[in-house]
Formats: C-alpha cells, sequence, structure tokens
C-alpha cells in the first residue's frame, strides 16, 4: 500500500508539475495579450465564452482564469455578466487537458520530453523557449500520468477499494463528494481526472461510476474563486458564487439525466476508457454552458 500511495502521489507531482510547465509557457507567449483581450473583449456573451475557454486552455488552469475574472470584476474592469461568460468557457477550456492526456502517448513520452527539452535549453528564441516549456511540460505530464498509472495497478486486488469505487454507480451523490474533496485538496480538476484516467485504464474504476466523481471535480475546482472573493466588493463575490451555483445546478441536472448522458457519450465516443471520461468530461461542461 505504502509504494501504492508513494507511486500515485509522485505520479500526481509530475502531472501537476507538468501541467504548469504548460501554461507557463503559453503564458509566457500570450499571458499579457490574454489580459488585455479579456478586458475589452467580454461585452458579448458568446465572446466572452469563447474568450474564457481559450484563456483557460492557454493557462491550464479554470481557477486562474477565475480568479483573474474575480479580480477583473473587483477593480470594474468586467462587469458580472460578462464574467460569468468567461467562466462558463472556463469551465469548457479545462477540458482540454483531459482530450490531451486520453490520447495515451506513453510509448513518446521521452521522445516529447527530449524535444521540449532541447527547444527549451538551446533555442535562442524566445517564442521557441517558451514553446519547448510547453512541450516539455506535455512530456512530464504524461509521465506523471503513465506512473500513476502503473502505480494504482495492485488496487484491482483490493475487494474493498473496488467495492468502494463500485458503489459510485448506485450512489452517484457519494461520488459527486469524492470528486469534490479530491479536487478541492489537490487544487486541480485536470488532475481528478488524470486519477480517473488513471484508474478506468488499470479496469479499476468503470466508465458509469467515474462519471460522478467528474461531476463532483466541477464543483471542487470552485473553491478557488471563492477564497479569492474573499475581501472583493459585492459583484466579485456574486462572481465567485456564480461559478459555484452554475456548477452545482449543472451536476444536479445531470444526475437527473444521467441514463441519457452515459447513452450520450457512449454514442459519441470510441469504446475506450480514458477517451469515454474525456469525452463527458468535455460534454458535461459543453452542455451545462
Amino acid at each position: 500500500m505504502f509504494n501504492i500511495i508513494i507511486g500515485l502521489f509522485g505520479g500526481l507531482a509530475l502531472f501537476l508539475y507538468g501541467m504548469k510547465s504548460m501554461g507557463d509557457g503559453l503564458q509566457k507567449v500570450a499571458g499579457d495579450k490574454i489580459r488585455k483581450v479579456l478586458e475589452r473583449v467580454t461585452r458579448y456573451p458568446v465572446i466572452a465564452v469563447l474568450l474564457g475557454a481559450f484563456t483557460t486552455a492557454a493557462i491550464q488552469s479554470s481557477s486562474a482564469t477565475t480568479v483573474l475574472v474575480v479580480s477583473f470584476v473587483n477593480a470594474g474592469l468586467m462587469t458580472l455578466k460578462q464574467a460569468i461568460g468567461v467562466i462558463m468557457g472556463a469551465n469548457i477550456g479545462t477540458t482540454i487537458t483531459a482530450q490531451l492526456i486520453a490520447f495515451q502517448l506513453t510509448d513518446y513520452i521521452f521522445l516529447i520530453i527530449t524535444i521540449g527539452f532541447c527547444l527549451n535549453f538551446f533555442s535562442k528564441k524566445r517564442v521557441y523557449h517558451y514553446i519547448g516549456q510547453f512541450i516539455l511540460g506535455l512530456g512530464i505530464l504524461f509521465l506523471g500520468l503513465d506512473v500513476m498509472t502503473s502505480s494504482v495497478g495492485p488496487l484491482k486486488d483490493s475487494p474493498v477499494f473496488i467495492e468502494f469505487i463500485a458503489s459510485f454507480t448506485y450512489n452517484p451523490l457519494l461520488g459527486v463528494l469524492v470528486g469534490i474533496l479530491t479536487t478541492c485538496l489537490i487544487q486541480s480538476s485536470s488532475a481528478t481526472i488524470g486519477i480517473l484516467i488513471a484508474l478506468a485504464t488499470q479496469g479499476i474504476i468503470t466508465f458509469d461510476a467515474a462519471i460522478p466523481v467528474l461531476f463532483g471535480d466541477n464543483i471542487g475546482t470552485c473553491i478557488t474563486s471563492l477564497l479569492a472573493s474573499i475581501g472583493t466588493n459585492l459583484n466579485a463575490r456574486r462572481t465567485a458564487l456564480a461559478h459555484v451555483m452554475f456548477n452545482v445546478v449543472g451536476t444536479l441536472i445531470f444526475i437527473l439525466l444521467l441514463p441519457f448522458f452515459k447513452e450520450f457519450v457512449y454514442l459519441i465516443s470510441p469504446d475506450q476508457p480514458a477517451r469515454l471520461i474525456a469525452n463527458a468530461h468535455t460534454s458535461f461542461n459543453v452542455l451545462n454552458t
């Protein structure tokens, strides 16, 4: 059990570091531009949603996007209506990571890391340097996922753990709670999805049991914006609360429609655990918007 825990947390550390490196690389390329565009272009709801999705995909953190939005609202640079559009988009943008890791590029991990390292360390142009940082981060992210997948393998032989995971199928609220707590603890919805994919790849968790955790993951990611809203003005606090309500209400609706949602995801996805989970994550956030 000790080896499982160490392996899981070690892999998670690599995963989070890789994701941060990816976000930092893209942010250095386009970070200031993103902030300026956020300030100016959010007057149209559809554009606000698209911008929220793009920003989150670029910086690899929906929490960072929502914190940025809360700060803009607090500073009077953005209205509550504009902010809600960006937050909706942020929920979509955060699913990009899940789609990336669903490709299961484990055979190419070290090639990706090598390319990223060479660009990052030997390139004299800043743009290529930061692109290299992104690619290196992507490789480390996949390495972390591979470590997590290998580490959780022995859990297949634990009847207690398997029974607990299986209970999410007939008790989805328990799965939602696990998703909320996990994401609150590790402060990354993408990392929670990564853990789910690792478990699913090993056959430890079924797609049906993973969905409630996935829903809870979206609620858990709201904790950062709530914390960021402490001490801000009324509209900024409303922005953070809107983020919570958006995900909570969406989760409740989708739990009621769970059989139909599962059928929809099966319809659009290949019979492959990682892709099913990634597509469920994306579908939930797109349809919820």
